[in-house]
C-alpha cells in the first residue's frame, strides 16, 4: 500500500513482472533507487536531491529496505544516522534502469540534449542498453520472442482456452512440462 491509497497487489500473481511493478510500480522507489546508483546513501542526500517529502521518502525506503533492494547501515553513533547502501538484489536492477533510461532517451527527449549520459567505463563508450539473448548473443525484439507457460504458471489457468492459447501451450505440453498445481 502506497501512503494509505489502497491498490491491489500483485505479489501472488503468476507473473515476475506483476511481482516487480507490485515492489517498484511507483516513480518514487525508482527514482531513489537511480539516486543509490548514481552514489546517494544519506536520508538527506535523497531529500535534496529529489525534493521529495521526508514521509514519502521514509516509507519508500522502508519499502525498499523490506523487499531486499537497500540495507540500512549505521554509520554514526552520536547522534544515531544510517545510510542506504544497495544489496544485491538493488543492484541487479540497474540494468533494468539503464533500460527505462535509453527507452526514455528515445521516446521522452524530444530532440533534446539528453540530461544524463551514462559512459560505460570498460571501453570508454556512452552506454545505452539493448537485450541480447544469452544464448546466441542476438539482440531480442518483441516480434523474435513467444511467450509460453512455465512450471510455476499454475494449471487452472492453463485450463482456459483463451490463456492457453496466448501461452502457446497445448495439452502435449502440459504433459512434458506440467504447470505448477494449484495451491489453496
Amino acid at each position: 500500500m502506497v501512503l494509505g491509497v489502497k491498490t491491489r497487489s500483485f505479489a501472488s500473481w503468476p507473473c515476475t513482472v506483476a511481482r516487480t511493478v507490485d515492489i517498484l510500480g511507483d516513480a518514487w522507489s525508482v527514482l531513489i533507487l537511480r539516486e543509490a546508483f548514481y552514489g546517494l546513501r544519506r536520508f538527506d542526500e535523497f531529500v535534496v536531491s529529489l525534493s521529495i517529502p521526508r514521509n514519502t521518502l521514509t516509507a519508500r525506503l522502508n519499502a525498499l529496505i523490506e523487499h531486499g533492494l537497500v540495507r540500512k547501515v549505521q554509520y554514526q553513533s552520536e547522534p544515531v544516522r544510517h545510510e542506504y547502501e544497495l544489496t544485491e538484489s538493488g543492484r541487479d536492477f540497474f540494468p533494468v534502469m539503464v533500460a527505462m533510461k535509453t527507452w526514455g532517451d528515445k521516446w521522452t527527449a524530444h530532440a533534446e540534449p539528453l540530461p544524463i549520459i551514462l559512459r560505460h567505463n570498460i571501453c570508454g563508450h556512452e552506454l545505452h542498453a539493448t537485450v541480447v539473448c544469452d544464448e546466441c548473443g542476438r539482440e531480442v525484439r518483441l516480434d523474435d520472442t513467444t511467450p509460453h507457460a512455465g512450471p510455476g504458471f499454475p494449471q487452472r489457468l492453463l485450463d482456459n482456452p483463451a490463456i492457453a492459447a496466448r501461452l502457446h501451450h497445448t495439452a502435449a505440453q502440459a504433459t512434458d512440462h506440467p504447470a505448477a498445481p494449484d495451491t489453496p
